[in-house]
């Protein structure tokens, strides 16, 4: 029995699903008024000049606080099963079905929302380390709970989780540099799908 452990978006996906998610989970006012409101940091993120993990606390911190977590918990239960059929990537799944076949222990590792995830992931039957939002009497704060899981937070979250020596091999897979953290974890990387030393 192997560990193999997968980013999401990207990688299971063809793109990235976190600004899919907001504008799919988010009220239309609020989309529209955060759409003028957080444009600089968006320019900036397109840039380069501001990091993801940036950008991810900004949006959700505007888009769902005060948000009552149950409605977006529905709204993130709809998107796994309505959107991300669309847009997973047939070899990735075609790979996680062969670590399931070998036995492996399989692990979705991602920076994205559970609001979501932890659905998809049910239904594929796979563990999962993830982010998650700071919820106070059933109403999201806008804050996460905890650090987001990327870069080093993905591999410390992994070594919480799992005693990776036990395993004879651990298979990686992430397509960013906030993945890299994570593949140094494994004795198989594949990066963008291609195996890397």
């Amino acid at each position: 029995m192997n560990l193999a452990l997968f980013d999401f978006d990207g990688t299971i996906t063809t793109r990235e699903m976190f600004p899919d998610f907001m504008r799919f989970a988010v009220t239309p006012g609020r989309l529209a008024v955060g759409q003028v409101v957080l444009m600089p940091l968006v320019v900036g993120y397109k840039l380069g000049v501001v990091t993801g993990k940036t950008i991810r606390s900004s949006v959700v911190r505007f888009g769902f606080r005060g948000a009552p977590v149950a409605q977006v918990e529905q709204a993130g239960e709809r998107f796994s099963r309505e959107v991300l059929p669309g847009v997973v990537r047939p070899m990735a799944l075609e790979r996680i079905e062969w670590h399931k076949a070998q036995g492996d222990v399989v692990v979705v590792v991602s920076a994205a929302l559970d609001l979501y995830l932890a659905h998809w992931c049910r239904q594929h039957q796979l563990d999962l380390i993830c982010s998650r939002l700071e919820v106070e009497d059933g109403v999201l704060t806008g804050r996460y709970r905890g650090e987001q899981c990327a870069s080093r937070e993905k591999s410390r979250r992994i070594l919480e989780a799992y005693n990776v020596r036990d395993f004879p091999v651990v298979y990686a897979y992430g397509d960013t540099k906030e993945d890299m953290d994570m593949l140094s974890l494994a004795s198989r990387k594949y990066f963008r799908w291609e195996e890397v030393a």
